[in-house]
């Protein structure tokens, strides 16, 4: 980011330099003028040295330095309006560059992040289609995003790595910019063929990484004149922000599918071992959605607490198939659960919630006695999903009891085992086609 920052800088200060010296040039020009015709008419003596300043009257004289003095003051305006536009474009392009590049780091979901980089690629250079391709199995550039009238075929379809202006790009980790794509011989019609659109100018700007190329971004047809330095080096700078974000977005996704097959395990490994639990973990984590919905949590912290609700059981995998009977042993499974869950890292923001799922609202839970509001949201959220499975569960280990009669055992113990306010939430939303 600094070296394109570095680069599109100097060359403002370049634009500036070469407007300040032209703006030093016309006033020494009329001070030098005026300088001549004074000292020749008031100085006889040295007139010999201004022999190139024609003989004038004094009102010939007053007249020409007025001229000139607006003329000086005209074009000093002029390049000072233009020094001062460069200045701000350049300020409202760094800034524009900087939210872009803070939009596309906080971006998490991979297709999401595709269409922003090609709409903010359209949109600073005003070109009238486009397209991102990602390198895949090394050799294939497949066109994952497309802009632009009759770009529809192209959606999924490949290139070749070397073939073609973008295959070039790839192969060669170098944009190109060029203002008549069908004069270069590297140009490949196919696309235009199989969409029926006409290519005129083009520019090709490869997604890199300090390893390898990992796409290309293409953008058709400017719109006005043709593509400039400026527009390739802001694209340059876009480009390589977002090969960046692909690659964190790439490894985010990687990591919850990790998270997700690994949760699936665990669920499995419950289950097996605790057939009268079978699906239990599945229906808390429905009930507990219901009322997570109705408190209007964010979407990360909805998916938070599913996955914590889906694994608030999982201390009975530590506990010895002998010792289910032990009722102090089964009691120990919260705190195994979260000595379990904390030490990795995509699961220890829910291990608190784990530990204490089965503390009570007055104080007469365990493990720790919390009370009230001193016991997490979401553990008192789980408690009262988990005491409703219970009871209507053909899966548990007790006789289950009508709908209305679970309701009513919960209703009757709000405010001593349950948060009185979230199983206000939770009747409030509750239907029998949840339990179906």
């Amino acid at each position: 980011m600094t070296e394109h920052i570095d680069t599109a800088l100097h060359s403002v200060i370049a634009e500036i330099n070469k407007k300040h010296r032209l703006l030093l040039l016309v006033v020494s020009f009329v001070i030098v003028t005026l300088s001549g015709m004074i000292f020749g008419r008031l100085y006889v003596p040295i007139s010999p040295f201004f022999d190139f300043f024609p003989e004038l009257s004094l009102a010939v004289i007053i007249a020409f330095t007025f001229i000139l003095s607006l003329l000086g003051l005209y074009l000093s305006i002029t390049l000072s309006r233009q020094t001062l536009r460069i200045t701000e474009d350049y300020s409202s392009r760094l800034d524009r560059l900087l939210n872009i590049t803070k939009n596309l780091r906080e971006e998490v979901h991979g297709d999401i992040l595709l269409e922003k980089i090609m709409d903010y690629a359209l949109s600073i250079t005003r070109s009238d289609a486009g397209s991102l391709l990602l390198v895949e199995n090394g050799s294939k550039l497949v066109f994952k995003i497309i802009r632009g009238e009759k770009a529809s075929p192209l959606l999924g379809t490949s290139l070749e790595v070397g073939k073609g202006l973008t295959g070039w790009a790839a192969e060669k980790g170098l944009s190109i910019r060029i203002n008549d794509a069908s004069k270069d011989d590297r140009f490949n019609p196919d696309c235009d063929a199989l969409t029926g659109f006409e290519t005129k100018s083009i520019m090709c700007v490869p997604l890199k990484t300090k390893e390898k190329v990992i796409g290309v971004l293409v953008l058709l047809n400017k719109n006005e004149y043709p593509y400039r330095s400026r527009d390739e080096e802001i694209v340059t700078y876009l480009a390589d922000q977002a090969a960046i974000s692909i690659l964190k977005t790439a490894f985010i996704e990687d990591q919850k599918n990790y998270e997700i097959h690994l949760t699936e395990i665990l669920l499995e490994a419950i289950d097996s071992q605790l057939s009268d639990k079978r699906g239990h973990a599945k229906r808390v984590a429905q009930y507990s959605n219901i009322i997570a919905k109705a408190l209007n949590m964010s979407e990360d912290a909805q998916k938070k607490f599913y996955f914590a609700a889906l694994l608030h059981d999982i201390g009975f995998l530590k506990i010895h198939s002998s010792d289910f009977f032990n009722k102090a042993e089964l009691m120990q499974h919260p705190v195994v659960g979260y000595e379990m869950i904390k030490p990795i890292n995509f699961y220890a923001d829910i291990a608190p919630i784990i530990l204490h799922h089965h503390e009570r609202y007055d104080g007469h839970g365990y493990p720790a006695r919390l009370k009230g509001d001193e016991i997490p949201l979401g553990a008192r959220i789980i408690s009262i999903a988990e005491a409703f499975d219970v009871m209507t569960s053909a899966m548990s280990y007790k006789i289950p009891v009508r709908f209305e009669d679970a309701l009513d055992e919960l209703r009757q113990n709000a405010g001593t085992q349950f948060d009185p306010d979230l199983v206000k939430i939770f009747l409030e939303n509750i239907t029998h086609k949840h339990t179906q």
